[in-house]
């Protein structure tokens, strides 16, 4: 464990240290953040004070990433939530924005270091140890995803940057460089998987011993990460981080049951209901939508963020001895369809097919048929068929009918042939408009 002390500390003792972090946090938006100032204002709270602690934060507002897009002109391209001076930042992110403009996320120099040590946290808890080599497949520099490498320098491995698209290499280093873990997208695990053989590589037989996958929704759920487990011989875990937040914020140990809180102590989480904005308790089972503030951030602090991460909490104790709650991502709210009142994930979708291996590939599109989040039934779905697998209406139906009881939705199931639905050396597509 990378910091005994920290992630052991009894999650009370946690809470009120993050208590004294966030009301000294509020105080700084007060005093430097001109959107939060009049954000809280029209909220009714005009101080820090007002405001209150960590046990009065679901009465403030939420913060949406809309709203901070908003605030964005030419002469501030951050936005309206920036607080530090240009003196104070070291570094600046930014993310790929679905319109095509940028998102710029700044650091100043403390901003930068949680974020590396929180993100060792994460991706330690995982079983990887000093002197170990890891080989990556993130082409990060200019993204979020790039303050994340450094962790591999604080847990002291021998890093092997690799970057995406390089598949020949990436195999050919896992061959002769021999590292004992691989840090990449669960759709690029896959894909792997199909490669390497190809390729007279034997993944199960490589030196690989960890996989641990990021990126997206997928590496958690348990019959797709039986099949990644598979493929490579090895122990798969997961982590997940927010571009606006930070990186690698979550980790998930070797009992494989839930991404701990390694940014603990820099980052308080919720839980609300998506529809509503109410807040959810923590608790064993919990799902909602994931919510998230910055407790020891400077640059441009975020209070009360929409992540759009669905998750699953849990928090009876853990094997591993860490404190801190645990989470699974069930699926990002950009990829949600409402099929006659039922939320379906297409990560959901995926995980029930990948059950049906190894008849079916494992990889699914979804194909609603109407524009917007509400589609009437049944929701086509295209499920690839395994290697050498023939279209069989009996498995149609099998799938169709484990859809209909485990999510409670009315599907039509379409099987197509073995290769036919697109690979990624990143990040899966799995719902086609």
């Amino acid at each position: 464990m990378l910091a005994a002390e920290i992630e052991t500390r009894p999650w009370e003792e946690q809470l009120a240290a993050d208590d004294a972090s966030y009301r000294i946090q509020l105080a700084y938006l007060f005093e430097r953040s001109a959107f939060y100032r009049e954000k809280l204002a029209v909220a009714g709270f005009a101080s820090e004070r007002a405001a209150g602690g960590l046990a009065e934060i679901a009465q403030l507002p939420l913060t949406d990433k809309h709203e901070i897009k908003a605030t964005v002109t030419t002469d501030n391209p951050v936005g309206a939530h920036l607080c530090a001076t240009a003196s104070e930042i070291v570094r600046i992110h930014s993310t790929s924005g679905t319109t095509g403009i940028p998102s710029y996320i700044p650091l100043t120099a403390g901003d930068l270091e949680n974020w590396v040590t929180g993100s060792a946290r994460s991706y330690s808890a995982s079983g990887i140890a000093p002197a170990q080599r890891i080989v990556s497949t993130y082409n990060a520099g200019p993204f979020v995803a790039g303050a994340a490498l450094a962790a591999f320098d604080r847990i002291g491995l021998c890093h092997i940057p690799m970057g995406t698209g390089n598949t020949e290499g990436l195999l050919t280093a896992i061959e002769r460089l021999e590292p004992e873990a691989a840090v990449l997208t669960p759709s690029y695990a896959a894909y792997l998987i199909e490669r390497a053989p190809e390729r007279g590589v034997d993944l199960r037989g490589s030196s690989v011993e960890r996989v641990l996958v990021a990126g997206e929704p997928g590496g958690g759920e348990p019959a797709f990460r039986a099949q990644l487990e598979d493929g490579w011989g090895a122990k798969v875990t997961e982590a997940m981080g927010i571009g606006d937040i930070g990186p690698s914020l979550w980790g998930e140990c070797q009992a494989q049951e839930g991404m701990h809180l390694g940014a603990r102590g820099f980052v308080h989480s919720e839980l609300i209901d998506p529809e509503t904005g109410a807040s959810v308790a923590l608790e064993d089972g919990a799902t909602g939508e994931l919510v998230l503030t910055h407790l020891q951030h400077r640059a441009a602090p975020l209070l009360r963020f929409r992540t759009g991460d669905h998750v699953r909490v849990w928090t009876s104790p853990c094997r591993c001895g860490r404190t801190s709650p645990r989470v699974r991502c069930i699926g990002r709210s950009d990829d949600m369809l409402i099929v006659r009142g039922v939320n379906v994930f297409p990560s959901a979708v995926r995980e029930v097919v990948s059950a049906f291996t190894p008849d079916v590939s494992g990889h699914i599109l979804v194909k609603p048929q109407a524009p917007g989040v509400k589609q009437e039934p049944p929701l086509p779905v295209s499920v690839e068929l395994g290697r050498g697998a023939r279209p069989d209406p009996e498995l149609a139906e099998a799938i169709r009918e484990k859809l209909r009881s485990r999510l409670i939705v009315q599907t039509r199931v379409d099987l197509v042939p073995w290769g036919s639905l697109r690979r990624s050396e990143y990040k899966s597509k799995l719902v086609e408009r």
